[in-house]
């Protein structure tokens, strides 16, 4: 019978049982991955960093721009319609992911089961779009620190967080998971204090004793934007819906860190199962609570949302804070502002860690130079990491006067590049479904099912077609060059580096007999098998050292009953 041995790395006991054995690999080693990544990721981690991944800067800030332009009514009405459509994509990853847990996420997936080139387009697409990103979150956090102080320098901010997140994620892929848990757990707190501040308010809690409910939704809920009557409203609405399409995501992260996380065929998908209720709470709940506090007439807001570039709000304050200064209270606002900072910093952060991850996950397939492959013995692509450091850099533009005009233009670029990573998700379902059918393969043995299939796939690739090409439809009424490229240089990108790698590579897309069903599944089946323990709770590994000794003592009888 084999022996157990504690895995300190883990936590749990684990079989010493030999598996999955190459030239490379010693007798008994437990070898997690294909590749050079650790998988050290536990359950509480994973659930955070999910909510860490859904909730960002958007939720709180951005917001503010949809709200302004198409009202209370068109904001919730917005977000619960994109909400629902994008629980179809998360419905079609969660089942490629759960059965495939591999590095490099979606990316390698669309690879794996439809095309190389279609892989080689994902990959770049979401490592640019993720890139990106983290500019606009280091120049939201200084938006926000402005709330105390104007006197910060400019150039304090961007190299303050190149500096940690440097050493968050090169230090060990533990201590970024631990780092970003309690972080991810600063915007549940901040996500409930607004939750809580809308519903006290709206019921009279306020130093005005003003039970104001839903008074703001009386007037212009389905407010006029750029036209008048109806159309204006429709156009309200679409505002709103672009602002959706920025604001809510989720799924791409729980992918991105599949291939790093303990016992992925559990943890994973719980993780995965709980994002919808986390879009219909965290986007619907916070459309909704938004539109009650604040007018979407505000004075302030319009002033705040008519100074930023095309519009886009990312450089507003948050519209919980203006509300909370009409109603004349005290002290929340900085403390909502205080955990805003943590939320903003996490959000760059998570983006750091996916967008070094799905550059080496295209080095791992061969759509990038080999010495991107290069890992630390802890488990950290560092070549691609310092690669990625460089984005950063971009935020150092708000130096000049021009910063807020050139940040705008990235968001405007990353909305496309996020609405085709859903997209890309969805035709891969299609394919991988496509291959299950004509090789016999139940669906029903995966360790996660997706329901609706391959209908779910097929609404969410067409919904998020139209939000693709339809986002931008401003740039043409007027038509203006410079309005066109900066909504669609991302949209036409993504044919070029498809059909580009196409070219070079002489690829094809898979015929279903010809996809491979099996792949990396063998060696995470049998790294899952080497765990003696059940799997450990949300809870349980919240308790700490108490259930981690609970749990070793139990190990240490178990095994020592088996010596006897």
């Amino acid at each position: 019978m084999a022996s157990l041995k504690h895995d300190e790395k883990v936590g749990e006991y684990v079989s010493s049982e030999p598996f999955a054995r190459t030239e490379s690999h010693d007798e008994g080693e437990i070898i997690e991955n294909t590749d050079h990544l650790h998988r050290r990721l536990g359950n509480r981690q994973i659930q955070l960093m999910a909510i860490g991944g859904t909730i960002g800067t958007a939720l709180f800030v951005s917001i503010g721009g949809g709200l302004y332009k198409g009202g209370p009514g068109s904001l919730f009405l917005a977000y619960s319609i994109y909400a629902c459509f994008l629980g179809l994509v998360n419905n079609c990853i969660a089942e490629m992911t759960t059965a495939y847990p591999v590095s490099g996420g979606f990316i390698r997936l669309a690879g794996h089961f439809v095309d190389d080139a279609f892989g080689f387009m994902a990959g770049y697409n979401f490592f640019i779009y993720e890139a990106l990103l983290i500019p606009f979150e280091i120049t939201a956090l200084s938006t926000v620190l402005d709330f105390w102080s104007d006197d910060i320098p400019p150039w304090a901010i961007p190299l303050a967080c190149i500096i940690l997140y440097g050493l968050l994620n090169v230090l060990a892929i533990k201590v970024f998971g631990e780092a970003e848990f309690w972080l991810s757990g600063g915007k549940v707190i901040l996500i409930f204090i607004v939750f809580s501040f809308t519903f006290i308010t709206m019921v009279g809690g306020n130093p005005q004793h003003d039970a104001y409910g839903f008074r703001n939704w009386k007037h212009n809920a389905f407010k006029e934007y750029r036209s008048t009557g109806s159309l204006g409203q429709f156009e309200g609405f679409l505002a709103a819906l672009w602002s959706a399409s920025f604001c809510v995501t989720g799924p791409e992260y729980l992918s991105m860190v599949a291939g790093e996380a303990r016992r992925p065929r559990i943890y994973i998908k719980n993780a995965f199962k709980t994002v919808y209720w986390r879009f219909a709470l965290f986007f619907m709940g916070g459309s909704l609570a938004v539109g009650i506090v604040l007018s979407s007439v505000d004075p302030t807001l319009k002033a705040i949302i008519s100074g930023a570039q095309s519009g886009s709000g990312t450089a507003a304050a948050s519209p919980y804070v203006i509300a909370m200064k009409n109603m004349g209270v005290t002290g929340l606002p900085h403390v909502v502002s205080a955990l805003l900072v943590t939320s903003i910093f996490s959000a760059g952060n998570t983006y750091t860690f996916c967008a070094t991850r799905s550059l080496y996950g295209l080095a791992i397939e061969g759509r990038a130079p080999k010495a991107l492959r290069y890992c630390t013995k802890s488990g950290v692509p560092l070549v691609c990491f310092a690669i990625v450091m460089v984005f950063p850099c971009l935020a150092f533009l708000q130096v000049s006067n021009g910063s807020n005009v050139v940040l705008g233009w990235l968001i405007n670029l990353v909305t496309a590049g996020g609405v085709i990573n859903y997209w890309v998700m969805c035709v891969t379902y299609l394919f991988f479904y496509r291959a299950c059918k004509a090789q016999a393969l139940d669906r029903n043995t995966l360790p996660y099912k997706g329901w609706f299939q391959p209908y779910s796939a097929w609404l969410g690739a067409a919904w998020m077609t139209m939000i693709v090409f339809c986002y931008g439809y401003s740039s043409f009424t007027p038509f203006s060059v410079d309005n066109f490229f900066i909504y669609y240089t991302l949209l036409m990108v993504a044919p070029i580096t498809f059909f580009g790698w196409k070219l070079v590579k002489r690829t094809k897309l898979l015929k279903p007999l010809e996809v491979d069903l099996v792949w990396e599944r063998p060696t995470i089946d049998n790294y899952e098998a080497t765990f003696i323990d059940p799997p450990r709770s949300f809870w349980s590994e919240m308790l700490g050292p108490l259930a981690f000794w609970g749990k070793a003592k139990k190990g240490s009888d178990r095994q020592m009953s088996m010596s006897a």
